[in-house]
């Protein structure tokens, strides 16, 4: 008697674009030609891919929850065969993380982004740096830190991005290229570390990570975390090419900023968005080009916020100066001294105009005699308040304006207009680190004991960051390249979509398993025109593990 079919369903969703991406790069072989060989069943670039599946598989579970996230995939598929859900389990990461952290995430992270961009033909020629952190919990004394090395982080209070300031928290710095917002750098930083001696060890080492004599050199992006005399010398020293916004505390940039409203320099860009101007600046540290900007949408914004600190001063104003208005003074001279006593501080866009009034008082109570004179004289201050708009008005202007710098004095090889733009896009490597602080991520929270450890996760999450970032780059390409389109939430036509809904759609795809006295068959299921669309963007790779036909 043959025995009956039995059939298998298994989750596949979106992790295959995930792992398609994973094996484009060499992930995984990249890790274990490293690692060499091991006694383990799963090898540190499966576990690592493993992880990055999980991460990326926004179920928000721990590492010790890996085996459940894995128990309805199709596990081989995805990373290979013999492997199951139960292999998977926190001994196994765990021992993954511990050889990540012994071989410096900065170091293999460097390999894998380098390997990864000339995979995908990511350009390296503006490079956007800053850091973040991220809160932990539990107590991470000192006697748990001194069982660690030297050289681990410190898990500590410092400046709070996320408003914890009641938790400890560790720091990453993170770079960025400007196309596509893929990360090339990573550096896990003690919890209290200053932007100004970080942000600059990070250039200087991506400095020597991108050097070579065929390449173009890159110019570094960031804020004005980064900016002071110290650190615009070791740049310039080093020969290395940075944009970076300059702090408005200087003599200098407060000057220039003054200047700002009345100049006849002005530029403007093609869309009349963004204006600006330009002033060869000689500092201490050198020769720097600084570019005053002045955006519309900047200028909007500091209207309505003057024009709300305007209507509260105003009437804060008003009720001190009622209070002047109903006193009486023994002469003018108190009168004079109580009033410019009052004003102290009076913004430059309220304007007060003051009389003097006399008032003749009599000695005693009732109508006096005629003919008694008055035995005193007593003044009174008389004001009015009103708003100069026009004053206003150039504060608008003055509050909208910033000023960004370059040591790349030739406009021939870096325009002021480039310099602003690339400023402006700094929020490619703020948008990785929303990605990295979602609540649904991986380490949204942290839950690992041992700082190492914590190092080494933050090498999984900026893999996951350089994984999701690669797919959603190549799927955006080729849409542009062959002028199509996906439909949006609102099944409206984009050509950017964002990786996250693209994975959303791909939910409720599975891989049934039917398996007979002949053999087994497997079978795809719920693949819609959409799904395929997707697929054949992205390129055969994709298509092999969803087994499209072709």
């Amino acid at each position: 008697m043959q025995p009956p079919e039995s059939y298998v369903n298994e989750r596949l969703d979106h992790l295959g674009l995930v792992a398609g991406v994973c094996q484009e790069i060499g992930l995984a072989g990249y890790l274990d030609r490293l690692a060499g060989e091991t006694k383990q069943h799963v090898s540190i670039g499966m576990a690592t891919v493993a992880m990055i599946l999980n991460g990326l598989g926004f179920s928000n579970r721990r590492l010790y929850l890996v085996p459940q996230f894995f128990a309805n995939k199709p596990v081989e598929h995805l990373l290979g065969p013999g492997i199951e859900a139960a292999d998977l389990n926190d001994d196994c990461l765990g021992r993954a993380l511990d050889w990540l952290y012994a071989h410096d995430p900065t170091q293999l992270f460097a390999g894998i982004a380098t390997q990864a961009r000339r995979v995908f033909g990511i350009s390296a020629r503006h490079v956007h740096v800053d850091t973040t952190s991220f809160s932990v919990s539990g107590a991470y004394t000192g006697c748990e830190q001194q069982e660690s090395e030297a050289s681990t982080i410190a898990i500590t209070y410092g400046y709070s991005r996320d408003h914890r300031a009641d938790l400890k928290q560790w720091m990453l710095s993170l770079a960025t290229t400007h196309e596509g917002d893929v990360p090339m750098f990573l550096r896990p930083l003690d919890g209290n570390s200053s932007d100004k001696v970080t942000l600059a060890s990070a250039v200087e080492a991506l400095q020597q990570q991108l050097h070579a004599p065929d390449t173009e050199p890159s110019i570094f992006v960031a804020d004005s975390g980064v900016y002071s005399e110290a650190n615009m010398r070791r740049f310039n020293a080093a020969h290395i090419d940075w944009i970076s916004r300059v702090p408005e505390t200087s003599k200098q940039a407060k000057g220039l900023l003054e200047s700002a409203v009345d100049s006849a320099d002005w530029q403007d860009s093609p869309d009349g968005q963004t204006h600006w101007f330009t002033r060869i600046m000689t500092l201490p540290q050198g020769q720097e080009r600084w570019v005053v900007v002045r955006t519309n949408a900047g200028e909007a914004r500091a209207q309505a916020t003057l024009k709300r600190h305007v209507d509260k001063a105003e009437q804060s104003w008003r009720q001190k100066l009622w209070h002047l208005s109903n006193q009486r003074f023994a002469c003018q001279a108190d009168a004079q001294s109580a009033l410019v006593r009052e004003l102290k501080g009076l913004p430059l866009w309220l304007d007060v105009q003051s009389e003097l009034v006399s008032h003749v008082r009599h000695a005693s109570k009732g109508r006096p005699r005629k003919g008694t004179s008055p035995s005193t004289m007593e003044w009174q201050v008389q004001v009015s308040l009103t708003v100069n708009q026009q004053r206003v008005q150039q504060d608008t202007r003055r509050k909208a304006c910033f000023i960004v710098a370059t040591n790349v004095l030739d406009a021939a090889v870096l325009s002021e207009q480039e310099v602003v733009t690339t400023y402006k896009d700094q929020g490619s490597v703020e948008r990785g680190f929303r990605f990295l602080n979602d609540p649904f991520f991986l380490a949204s929270s942290v839950f690992l004991k041992k700082p190492e450890r914590i190092v080494a996760l933050g090498l999984i999450m900026v893999l996951c960051l350089l994984v999701y970032r690669l797919a959603e780059h190549r799927l955006r390409t080729r849409l542009a390249e062959t002028q199509q389109t996906l439909p949006d939430q609102l099944n409206k036509p984009t050509a950017r979509p964002t990786m996250r809904w693209v994975f959303q759609c791909f939910e409720g795809i599975e891989l049934l398993h039917i398996r007979s006295a002949i053999g087994t068959y497997s079978l795809v299921l719920r693949l819609q025109p959409m799904h395929r669309l997707v697929l054949a963007l992205l390129g055969p790779p994709y298509e092999k593990i969803y087994k499209v036909p072709t």
